[in-house]
Order: C-alpha cells, then structure tokens, then sequence
C-alpha cells in the first residue's frame, strides 16, 4: 500500500453532488451514511458550466440549516474533480446514491474513471429507499415552478421545509400570465 494511501480515512465519506436543490433523497443518504461512516462531508461541487437555480453560497446555507441535526456531518463546496477534493481532506470514500438503472450505468463509468484518478478512494452506494426513488432536481424544479400557490404540501413530498421556503424565496418573483382574451 503507497504510504500516501495510509493518510486517507475510510471511515470518512463524501457524499458529492450539485444538490440543487437538496431533496428528501439525499437527506435520506446522508442519514444513512452517519450511521455507516464515522464522518460525512456533503460536497456542493461547482461547475463554472452548469447554471443552478442556487448559488452555491445558497446551497451552501440551506443544506448546512437542513443537517444542522445531523451528528458528524459538514458541508462544504468544491471545484475541480471529486477525487482530488476527497484527498484534500482526507476521506477515502465516495458515498453515491443510486435511484434508477439508468443511475447505475452512469455511476458505474463515473467510478471506473475515479479509480483510475485515484485508486485509493472507495465508492460505496446505497440505493434509494423506495420512497425516493423518483425523486430528482428537475421534477422539483417543475413542481415548484408549475404549481399553485399553497404548493408546500406538495413539495413537502420531495424537499425538507428549508429547500420549500428557499424555492418559494427563490422563485417569487414569476411573470404573470397574460389575461385570455374575452
């Protein structure tokens, strides 16, 4: 074993993503990962080429607010490659959360090309708990954009209280459908 590899701990996971927004889903992972690993860094990851619907400062606060509860688990943002911001800090394992087939083939390439980057980092997958499988950034994005007002119960079943009242700050200020003609 490369003495390099002795510095990583494989009891400390993260869990990286855009999160954008945090939903019940990978709430539902973090919780989970406390339980297996000793730590758990929830790593916002900045593409320069995506546009979120929140900045990363944004996601940043909502999710530290959201796991605030949560034993052992910080938040941070990072850029670049996962494996590189894992050996930054010392984790030896990528925590992944699977909801679908189609999850499964793309994860599968993602951590053969992170192996080959860094073959000392793990990956470790928990598959979503049948409740959130579903459950995925744009289906919230067009639940809090198409629905009515009152729609909190309805995004109730896919985001924690603090992403609903960050969407519904977030997305106040919508343009008004123009009057049908008569």
């Amino acid at each position: 074993m490369p003495a390099e590899s002795l510095s990583l701990n494989r009891r400390h996971a993260v869990y990286a993503g855009s999160f954008d927004p945090l939903s019940l889903g990978h709430l539902d992972v973090i919780r989970r990962g406390v339980s297996l690993f000793d730590r758990i860094t929830v790593a916002i990851g900045i593409n320069p080429a995506k546009s979120p619907l929140f900045s990363h400062q944004e996601r940043l606060s909502i999710i530290r607010e959201v796991v605030a509860p949560l034993p052992r688990v910080e938040v941070a943002c990072f850029e670049g490659l996962a494996v590189n911001f894992l050996r930054s800090i010392g984790a030896g394992v990528m925590l992944r959360g699977l909801r679908t087939l189609t999850d499964i083939e793309s994860e599968f390439t993602m951590t053969l090309a992170n192996h080959a980057l860094d073959p000392d980092i793990e990956t470790v997958f928990l598959m979503a708990s049948e409740g959130y499988s579903h459950i995925s950034s744009s289906l919230i994005k067009q639940v809090a954009l198409l629905g009515q007002e009152g729609q909190e119960e309805s995004l109730a079943k896919f985001v924690p209280p603090a992403v609903i009242l960050a969407l519904r700050n977030k997305l106040r200020v919508r343009p008004s459908m123009p009057a049908s003609p008569a």
